[in-house]
């Protein structure tokens, strides 16, 4: 089965585990393969919000 891309780009899940405090794992694992499913959600609702204060910036 083929990979299918992703939506966010790496500097969004860099960013987005920065503010989640486990960007730590992320270096250390060199992915996102042992992130846990709760926290790849927090990094979606994240990833939202930086969307939308992007949105109301002038």
């Amino acid at each position: 089965m083929a990979r299918r891309r992703g939506i966010m780009s790496d500097a969004l899940k860099m960013e987005c585990a920065r503010e989640l405090g486990i960007y730590d794992q992320v270096q250390r694992d060199g992915d996102f393969g042992n992130v846990s499913s709760r926290n790849c959600g927090s990094m979606v609702r994240t990833a939202i919000e930086i969307a939308e204060r992007a949105l109301m910036k002038p």
